[in-house]
Protein backbone atom coordinates (compact mmCIF):
# COMPACT_ATOMS: atom_id res chain seq x y z
CA UNK A 1 0.00 0.00 0.00
CA UNK A 2 1.69 3.59 -0.77
CA UNK A 3 3.09 4.96 2.51
CA UNK A 4 0.63 8.43 2.19
CA UNK A 5 -2.53 6.31 1.85
CA UNK A 6 -4.07 6.23 5.10
CA UNK A 7 -5.84 3.09 6.58
CA UNK A 8 -7.88 1.92 9.10
CA UNK A 9 -7.00 -1.25 11.40
CA UNK A 10 -9.35 -3.83 11.09
CA UNK A 11 -9.12 -7.16 13.34
CA UNK A 12 -7.32 -8.67 10.39
CA UNK A 13 -5.36 -6.34 9.00
CA UNK A 14 -5.29 -2.84 7.73
CA UNK A 15 -8.15 -1.00 4.81
CA UNK A 16 -7.15 1.69 2.74
CA UNK A 17 -9.76 4.36 3.33
CA UNK A 18 -9.07 5.01 -0.31
CA UNK A 19 -10.10 1.93 -2.34
CA UNK A 20 -11.74 1.56 -5.99
CA UNK A 21 -15.00 0.54 -7.08
CA UNK A 22 -16.39 -1.37 -9.49
CA UNK A 23 -20.32 -1.56 -9.58
CA UNK A 24 -21.60 -1.46 -13.21
CA UNK A 25 -18.04 -1.89 -14.88
CA UNK A 26 -18.38 -4.86 -16.57
CA UNK A 27 -16.13 -6.64 -19.29
CA UNK A 28 -13.50 -5.73 -21.19
CA UNK A 29 -14.44 -2.26 -19.38
CA UNK A 30 -13.87 -3.47 -15.57
CA UNK A 31 -10.75 -5.24 -16.27
CA UNK A 32 -9.13 -2.32 -18.13
CA UNK A 33 -10.28 0.44 -15.37
CA UNK A 34 -8.94 -1.78 -12.53
CA UNK A 35 -5.59 -2.31 -14.41
CA UNK A 36 -5.31 1.45 -14.73
CA UNK A 37 -6.22 2.12 -10.96
CA UNK A 38 -3.52 -0.67 -9.89
CA UNK A 39 -0.82 1.56 -11.93
CA UNK A 40 -1.92 4.72 -10.50
CA UNK A 41 -1.84 3.60 -6.88
CA UNK A 42 -4.85 2.34 -5.44
CA UNK A 43 -4.50 -0.87 -3.55
CA UNK A 44 -7.78 -1.54 -2.29
CA UNK A 45 -10.31 -3.11 -4.92
CA UNK A 46 -13.96 -3.25 -4.09
CA UNK A 47 -16.15 -5.71 -6.12
CA UNK A 48 -19.62 -8.37 -5.73
CA UNK A 49 -20.62 -11.17 -6.31
CA UNK A 50 -23.52 -9.21 -8.09
CA UNK A 51 -21.62 -6.76 -10.21
CA UNK A 52 -20.78 -10.18 -12.47
CA UNK A 53 -17.34 -9.14 -12.90
CA UNK A 54 -15.21 -10.70 -10.26
CA UNK A 55 -13.39 -12.56 -13.14
CA UNK A 56 -12.44 -9.35 -14.85
CA UNK A 57 -10.93 -7.91 -11.96
CA UNK A 58 -9.09 -11.12 -11.01
CA UNK A 59 -7.92 -10.70 -14.88
CA UNK A 60 -6.42 -6.94 -13.60
CA UNK A 61 -4.69 -7.97 -10.91
CA UNK A 62 -2.85 -10.72 -12.41
CA UNK A 63 -2.23 -8.65 -15.25
CA UNK A 64 -1.02 -5.44 -13.27
CA UNK A 65 2.15 -6.94 -11.58
CA UNK A 66 0.98 -5.50 -8.22
CA UNK A 67 2.12 -8.50 -5.33
CA UNK A 68 -1.63 -10.11 -4.13
CA UNK A 69 -0.11 -9.09 -0.81
CA UNK A 70 -0.28 -5.44 -1.29
CA UNK A 71 -3.98 -5.57 -2.77
CA UNK A 72 -7.21 -5.03 0.29
CA UNK A 73 -9.80 -7.03 -1.75
CA UNK A 74 -13.14 -7.29 -0.68
CA UNK A 75 -16.08 -8.94 -2.48
CA UNK A 76 -19.49 -9.14 -0.93
CA UNK A 77 -22.02 -12.41 -1.05
CA UNK A 78 -25.84 -11.72 -1.72
CA UNK A 79 -28.72 -12.19 1.13
CA UNK A 80 -29.88 -15.34 -1.34
CA UNK A 81 -26.78 -17.19 -1.23
CA UNK A 82 -27.75 -18.04 2.62
CA UNK A 83 -27.07 -22.22 2.87
CA UNK A 84 -24.33 -21.19 0.20
CA UNK A 85 -21.95 -19.46 1.40
CA UNK A 86 -18.90 -21.98 0.61
CA UNK A 87 -19.47 -22.61 -2.78
CA UNK A 88 -20.06 -18.71 -3.43
CA UNK A 89 -16.97 -18.35 -1.69
CA UNK A 90 -15.24 -21.10 -3.43
CA UNK A 91 -16.15 -19.21 -6.92
CA UNK A 92 -15.54 -15.75 -5.99
CA UNK A 93 -11.60 -16.86 -5.49
CA UNK A 94 -11.18 -18.85 -8.10
CA UNK A 95 -12.67 -15.88 -10.59
CA UNK A 96 -10.37 -13.29 -8.04
CA UNK A 97 -7.07 -15.91 -8.37
CA UNK A 98 -6.63 -15.74 -4.81
CA UNK A 99 -6.80 -18.15 -2.09
CA UNK A 100 -8.20 -15.63 0.57
CA UNK A 101 -10.17 -12.50 0.74
CA UNK A 102 -9.36 -9.13 2.70
CA UNK A 103 -12.78 -8.35 3.30
CA UNK A 104 -16.14 -10.35 2.71
CA UNK A 105 -19.31 -7.93 3.15
CA UNK A 106 -23.01 -9.62 3.17
CA UNK A 107 -24.26 -7.22 0.53
CA UNK A 108 -27.49 -6.19 2.65
CA UNK A 109 -29.90 -7.45 5.39
CA UNK A 110 -32.06 -10.82 4.62
CA UNK A 111 -35.49 -9.79 5.12
CA UNK A 112 -35.74 -12.95 7.82
CA UNK A 113 -33.97 -12.67 11.07
CA UNK A 114 -32.93 -16.25 10.67
CA UNK A 115 -31.66 -15.83 7.55
CA UNK A 116 -29.80 -13.15 9.10
CA UNK A 117 -28.26 -15.15 11.96
CA UNK A 118 -27.42 -18.57 9.27
CA UNK A 119 -25.56 -16.54 7.27
CA UNK A 120 -23.40 -14.23 9.32
CA UNK A 121 -22.50 -17.73 11.54
CA UNK A 122 -21.47 -19.05 8.37
CA UNK A 123 -19.08 -16.18 7.11
CA UNK A 124 -17.79 -16.39 11.16
CA UNK A 125 -16.85 -19.80 10.70
CA UNK A 126 -15.86 -19.30 7.18
CA UNK A 127 -13.07 -16.68 8.58
CA UNK A 128 -12.13 -18.52 11.67
CA UNK A 129 -10.90 -21.12 8.61
CA UNK A 130 -8.81 -18.66 6.87
CA UNK A 131 -10.38 -18.02 3.97
CA UNK A 132 -11.27 -14.42 4.71
CA UNK A 133 -9.23 -11.68 6.59
CA UNK A 134 -11.88 -9.57 8.02
CA UNK A 135 -15.78 -10.08 7.63
CA UNK A 136 -18.84 -7.16 7.84
CA UNK A 137 -21.95 -5.84 6.30
CA UNK A 138 -23.17 -3.58 3.37
CA UNK A 139 -26.36 -1.87 3.87
CA UNK A 140 -27.06 -2.42 7.72
CA UNK A 141 -28.73 -0.08 10.31
CA UNK A 142 -27.11 -0.11 13.77
CA UNK A 143 -30.13 -2.34 15.28
CA UNK A 144 -29.79 -4.54 12.82
CA UNK A 145 -26.19 -4.69 13.53
CA UNK A 146 -26.63 -5.35 17.34
CA UNK A 147 -29.33 -7.99 16.68
CA UNK A 148 -25.92 -9.79 15.06
CA UNK A 149 -23.76 -8.56 17.37
CA UNK A 150 -25.74 -10.16 20.26
CA UNK A 151 -26.40 -13.36 17.97
CA UNK A 152 -22.48 -14.55 17.94
CA UNK A 153 -20.85 -11.99 20.52
CA UNK A 154 -18.70 -10.73 16.99
CA UNK A 155 -19.72 -7.55 15.65
CA UNK A 156 -18.63 -6.81 11.93
CA UNK A 157 -15.24 -4.88 11.32
CA UNK A 158 -16.53 -2.64 8.52
CA UNK A 159 -20.25 -1.93 7.48
CA UNK A 160 -20.66 -0.26 3.76
CA UNK A 161 -23.47 2.08 3.46
CA UNK A 162 -24.64 4.53 1.07
CA UNK A 163 -22.73 7.59 2.04
CA UNK A 164 -22.18 11.74 0.75
CA UNK A 165 -22.65 15.13 2.57
CA UNK A 166 -26.59 15.02 2.07
CA UNK A 167 -26.45 11.78 4.10
CA UNK A 168 -23.92 13.00 6.88
CA UNK A 169 -25.24 11.73 10.07
CA UNK A 170 -22.80 12.43 13.05
CA UNK A 171 -25.13 10.29 15.52
CA UNK A 172 -24.20 7.43 12.79
CA UNK A 173 -20.87 7.78 12.51
CA UNK A 174 -20.50 7.99 16.51
CA UNK A 175 -22.88 4.82 16.92
CA UNK A 176 -20.62 3.23 14.34
CA UNK A 177 -17.22 4.48 15.89
CA UNK A 178 -19.15 3.41 19.65
CA UNK A 179 -19.44 -0.62 18.26
CA UNK A 180 -15.42 -0.45 16.77
CA UNK A 181 -17.06 -1.00 13.59
CA UNK A 182 -15.28 0.99 10.69
CA UNK A 183 -17.50 2.88 8.32
CA UNK A 184 -16.95 2.54 4.42
CA UNK A 185 -19.08 4.87 2.30
CA UNK A 186 -20.40 4.06 -1.33
CA UNK A 187 -22.08 6.36 -3.94
CA UNK A 188 -20.60 9.26 -2.18
CA UNK A 189 -20.09 11.38 -5.85
CA UNK A 190 -23.33 9.86 -7.13
CA UNK A 191 -25.51 11.35 -4.28
CA UNK A 192 -24.01 14.83 -4.03
CA UNK A 193 -24.46 17.79 -6.37
CA UNK A 194 -21.26 18.87 -7.14
CA UNK A 195 -21.71 22.13 -8.71
CA UNK A 196 -23.28 23.15 -5.12
CA UNK A 197 -21.91 26.71 -4.58
CA UNK A 198 -20.24 25.75 -0.84
CA UNK A 199 -17.82 22.75 -2.59
CA UNK A 200 -17.23 24.84 -5.93
CA UNK A 201 -15.78 27.85 -3.09
CA UNK A 202 -13.95 25.40 -1.15
CA UNK A 203 -12.76 23.47 -4.33
CA UNK A 204 -11.39 26.84 -5.62
CA UNK A 205 -9.90 27.71 -2.30
CA UNK A 206 -7.41 24.51 -2.59
CA UNK A 207 -7.34 24.39 -6.40
CA UNK A 208 -8.57 21.06 -6.99
CA UNK A 209 -12.21 19.75 -8.22
CA UNK A 210 -15.79 19.17 -6.15
CA UNK A 211 -15.54 15.49 -6.50
CA UNK A 212 -12.11 15.66 -5.07
CA UNK A 213 -13.36 17.75 -2.05
CA UNK A 214 -16.46 15.49 -0.96
CA UNK A 215 -13.65 12.61 -1.50
CA UNK A 216 -11.41 14.18 0.84
CA UNK A 217 -14.20 15.49 3.50
CA UNK A 218 -14.56 11.43 3.71
CA UNK A 219 -10.96 11.07 5.08
CA UNK A 220 -11.44 13.84 7.33
CA UNK A 221 -14.47 11.88 8.86
CA UNK A 222 -12.38 8.45 8.77
CA UNK A 223 -14.77 7.19 6.18
CA UNK A 224 -13.11 4.74 3.98
CA UNK A 225 -14.07 5.82 0.38
CA UNK A 226 -14.51 3.98 -2.99
CA UNK A 227 -15.40 5.84 -5.86
CA UNK A 228 -15.80 4.12 -9.31
CA UNK A 229 -15.03 5.43 -12.70
CA UNK A 230 -14.05 3.78 -16.21
CA UNK A 231 -12.43 6.98 -17.64
CA UNK A 232 -8.81 7.11 -16.40
CA UNK A 233 -7.95 10.96 -16.01
CA UNK A 234 -11.06 10.64 -13.07
CA UNK A 235 -9.51 7.24 -12.15
CA UNK A 236 -6.21 9.57 -11.47
CA UNK A 237 -8.05 12.27 -10.01
CA UNK A 238 -10.46 10.55 -7.56
CA UNK A 239 -6.79 9.47 -5.87
CA UNK A 240 -5.56 12.14 -5.79
CA UNK A 241 -6.09 13.16 -2.25
CA UNK A 242 -3.58 13.61 -0.67
CA UNK A 243 -1.78 17.10 -1.97
CA UNK A 244 -4.11 18.64 0.50
CA UNK A 245 -6.51 19.14 4.04
CA UNK A 246 -9.68 20.40 4.55
CA UNK A 247 -10.12 22.57 7.62
CA UNK A 248 -12.64 22.17 10.38
CA UNK A 249 -14.52 25.22 9.33
CA UNK A 250 -14.65 23.63 5.30
CA UNK A 251 -15.45 20.04 7.21
CA UNK A 252 -18.33 21.80 9.30
CA UNK A 253 -19.99 23.43 6.34
CA UNK A 254 -19.98 20.56 4.08
CA UNK A 255 -21.61 18.50 7.09
CA UNK A 256 -24.33 21.50 7.05
CA UNK A 257 -25.39 20.32 3.25
CA UNK A 258 -27.41 17.40 4.74
CA UNK A 259 -29.87 19.71 6.62
CA UNK A 260 -31.59 20.03 3.88
CA UNK A 261 -32.29 16.29 3.81
CA UNK A 262 -35.51 14.56 5.64
CA UNK A 263 -34.44 13.62 9.13
CA UNK A 264 -33.63 10.69 10.33
CA UNK A 265 -30.96 8.11 8.74
CA UNK A 266 -31.63 4.44 7.39
CA UNK A 267 -28.59 3.54 9.23
CA UNK A 268 -28.71 5.08 12.53
CA UNK A 269 -30.57 3.85 15.45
Amino acid sequence: MPAHVPAVTLPGGRMPEVGFGTWRLRGDQARLAVREALAVGYRHIDTATMYGNEGEIGQALADSGVDRSDVFLTTKVRPSDVGRERVVLRRSLRALGTDYLNLWLVHWPPPRRADRHQLWNELLAIKAEGYVRDVGVSNFSLPEIDELTRSTGQAPAVNQIDWGPVRYDANVLAGHAERGIAVEGYSGLKNTRLGDPVLAKIAAAHGVTAAQVVLRWHLEHDVTVIPKSANPDRIAANFDLFGFRLTAEEVSRIDNLAASRPRGSRWGG
